[in-house]
């Protein structure tokens, strides 16, 4: 008589599926894209003032768009602390 093996389903457990990204946001994360947001909003008030002639919405308002936008805003999703704060690459010489 061949024995077969059969799985067991454990009703009791279910599969909990974690994000790979849990960890990678940290408040420096936040704080960061909270500057680009304020830039964003610094940025287009200085686009909306009028005369459209204005040198604020001509060339001040654009670069910090553009800053935003560029910068900022990547620098924001990229960033990550390292957390390998091991001592020992310290050569004294």
């Amino acid at each position: 008589m061949a024995q077969t093996k059969t799985k067991r389903r454990i009703r009791g457990q279910k599969k909990v599926l974690t994000s790979p990204f849990k960890d990678y946001w940290t408040k420096e994360n936040y704080y960061i894209l909270g500057f680009g947001f304020l830039l964003l909003v610094i940025g287009n008030i200085l686009l909306a003032q009028s005369p459209y002639t204005n040198p604020l919405s001509l060339s001040v308002a654009p670069v910090i768009l553009l800053f935003a936008y560029l910068v900022v805003f990547p620098f924001a999703i990229l960033y990550r602390k390292n957390k390998n704060n091991n001592s020992s690459e310290n050569v004294s010489g």
